[in-house]
């Protein structure tokens, strides 16, 4: 059974090439684009399930593809992996806003390259968005109750934390920024700010004890729930 339709977008062809011959080795039908103009035709001619998404593109960048993919209402579900240069965090963050499921910075191995593949197509087949009820390894979130449970017992949480752990756990493996953390929170009757997530964060960990490992601290981006 043939897997899913992925289409890389990136300008260098030799990278193109190892890339293509990877995740077709592994049964994905794949496409590619040399720019923005054209990745976009495509998507919307072709309909992939994912796109590798380089931001440094001509004609149209990357960020521009990702903004206009995710604004059609036909696409908004299209997975996005963006290969960013390394050290670039503001285009990472820049992406991550724009809706983009997770990022690669190059150079990357193959591999790797395949592995977030796989494991962001995985996220977006169990769920496109956020469960009511979560059972990970032996930790519960239960929306509905506002109740977390580790092995069936209560752990007492904010509900700025519970917001948090929900928002993190709902999308285990995706990468999200401290302001879309913040959104996560708002409307709630508490001062939340970007440099207080961190604040929650740290309480969040503390009473998730030998479960707090799952929450990831990605350098200069934000925070993810490790799958």
């Amino acid at each position: 059974m043939q897997k899913e339709k992925i289409l890389i977008v990136d300008d260098e062809e030799d990278l193109v090439k190892l890339v293509k011959y990877h995740l077709e080795r592994d049964g994905y039908k794949v496409l590619s684009a040399g720019n923005g103009e054209d990745a976009l035709f495509l998507v919307r001619r072709e309909r992939p399930e994912l796109i590798v998404l380089d931001i440094m593109l001509p004609k149209i960048d990357g960020l521009a593809v990702c903004k206009k993919i995710k604004a059609d209402q036909s696409l908004e579900n299209t997975a996005i992996v963006m290969v960013t240069a390394k050290g670039e965090e503001s285009d990472i963050m820049a992406g991550l806003k724009l809706g983009a499921d997770d990022y690669v910075t190059k150079p990357f191995s193959p591999k790797e390259l395949v592995a977030r593949v796989q494991a962001v197509l995985r996220r977006t087949k169990t769920s496109s968005a956020v469960k009511d009820h979560i059972e990970i390894e032996g930790l519960t979130i239960d929306a509905h109750r506002h109740e977390v449970a580790l092995k069936g017992e209560i752990i007492p949480l904010t509900l700025t934390e519970f917001k948090i752990l929900h928002h993190l756990a709902g999308k285990p493996g995706r990468v999200f920024t401290r302001d879309q953390l913040l959104d996560a929170v708002s409307g709630i009757d508490a001062v939340v700010t970007d440099r207080t997530i961190d604040v929650h964060i740290a309480s969040l960990r503390k009473k998730l004890k030998a479960f707090s490992s799952r929450i990831v601290t990605i350098r200069g981006i934000g925070y993810k729930f490790a799958e």
